[in-house]
């Protein structure tokens, strides 16, 4: 009887004291990614549109795009998450990735051309890969043992309320300025330069950094042969992952076959990022009560859910449907893929981790954007998201002897 009187009160005094021994670099590095997000946002929820029925690309033409954006992001994040390591500094790399997207945000409200949005898309995603890694690794080093999940989890949710601020004010500012999709891409350079003023001047490293073992050579084959075979086996799991959580580009695409108003596409992307925003702090705190790869593995089985729902149920409703499943599928498996990247690797290699399994994340998300992009071409919306669901069903079985592993190496709980 007194046992479970005492549940509710122990769990309701967790969970505030949680948020409070989350350290203060982590809350800022979280609203320098919200506000980066309300930037990127605003382009890319209404991009994808601006590509296909302004510049007359195909939908191919989007996948590759988004493939190769984002994989350069990934290539990036390897050599600057090594650099992080072999300096044992961070924040720098931190700064320079931010400064760089935010400079170069003009660029897509004078791209006249397909080329000049690969070139912004390009550069952007430079900028995304230096700071990324490094970024990662900032919050393994400041985050307690037991509180990774939260950590990563809140970094997520405040990274996705930008994610879903941005959608919405575009929303508001297509319909005040009639659809001008150029001035809604300057209203994003703002916040971008809000976020580089941020980093510079509210991000600091740990303070002990430079006492701490720094890799001499984070990408040699000696230190790489350092990063344990059960990382490794998060880098597959985490890849096969990605060729089934192809770019959010396609729900767009997705919501204009059904016939969606232009001024309302970019709800989908509120819509999503909003489940996606709430959801991700309350699993990074049971991940770190709970068995991480059993919510990993309902995450992935949600996003089945989620590809099933919007190949097969017709209409806004399937939209609707997939789009909340989709939101909710990134909530529960981000932040826990970050947090199990943290777990298995060296302290000193984090860096090279998150650059590696950024890597191999981004190449995986190249190829299944641009599939995803031939099959839409060649046999419509519902081979996509079949095919989809087909490959999250493969990480699904892929994940379970992982999963075993990695609960024998995660830190006692905070």
């Amino acid at each position: 009887m007194n046992q479970h009187m005492e549940v509710p009160s122990s769990t309701m005094a967790k969970t505030p004291s949680v948020l409070r021994r989350i350290p203060a670099g982590i809350w800022a590095l979280g609203m320098v990614s919200m506000l980066m997000d309300t930037s990127s946002e605003m382009i890319h929820a209404l991009l994808p549109v601006y590509l296909v029925s302004v510049l007359g690309a195909s939908a191919l033409a989007v996948g590759f795009i988004e493939g190769i954006a984002e994989s350069t992001a990934a290539i990036t994040k390897v050599f600057s998450g090594a650099l992080s390591d072999w300096l044992g500094r961070r924040k720098l790399l931190v700064a320079i990735g931010y400064g760089l997207a935010a400079f170069t945000k003009p660029i897509f409200p004078l791209a006249s051309t397909v080329g000049w949005v690969v070139t912004a898309r390009f550069v952007d995603r430079i900028g995304k890969g230096i700071r990324g890694a490094p970024r990662d690794a900032l919050i393994a080093d400041l985050a307690p043992a037991g509180l990774r999940g939260a950590s990563f989890g809140l970094r997520q949710s405040l990274d996705t309320v930008g994610a879903f601020l941005g959608p919405a004010l575009a929303i508001a500012l297509m319909w005040l300025a009639a659809d001008n999709i150029r001035l809604v891409f300057w209203f994003a350079v703002l916040p971008a330069f809000a976020a580089f003023a941020l980093v510079v001047f509210g991000v600091h490293d740990v303070p002990d950094s430079v006492e701490k073992k720094r890799a001499r050579s984070p990408l040699s084959r000696t230190e790489l042969a350092r990063l344990p075979l059960l990382y490794w086996g998060v880098v597959a799991i985490a890849a096969v992952f990605t060729l089934a959580r192809f770019s959010e580009a396609f729900l767009v695409l997705r919501a204009q076959e059904l016939g969606l108003g232009l001024v309302l596409i970019p709800l989908v992307l509120v819509v999503m990022n909003v489940v996606y925003a709430l959801s991700s702090y309350p699993v990074g705190v049971l991940a770190d009560r709970f068995d991480r790869g059993m919510l990993l593995g309902l995450g992935v089985l949600i996003l089945v859910l989620s590809d099933l729902a919007l190949a097969l149920v017709g209409g806004l409703a399937g939209l609707t449907l997939g789009v909340v499943l989709w939101g909710l599928h990134m909530g529960m498996t981000q932040g826990l893929l970050a947090a199990m990247v943290a777990d298995t690797a060296p302290a000193d290699l984090r860096g090279t981790a998150y650059g590696m399994f950024n890597l191999v994340s981004g190449l995986a998300l190249l190829a299944a954007s641009v599939v995803a992009g031939g099959l839409w071409d060649a046999f419509g919306s519902r081979a996509t998201f079949l095919v989809g669901a087909g490959f999250a069903i493969v990480a699904l079985l892929a994940l379970v002897p992982v999963a075993r592993r990695v609960r024998r190496n995660r830190p006692a709980p905070g």
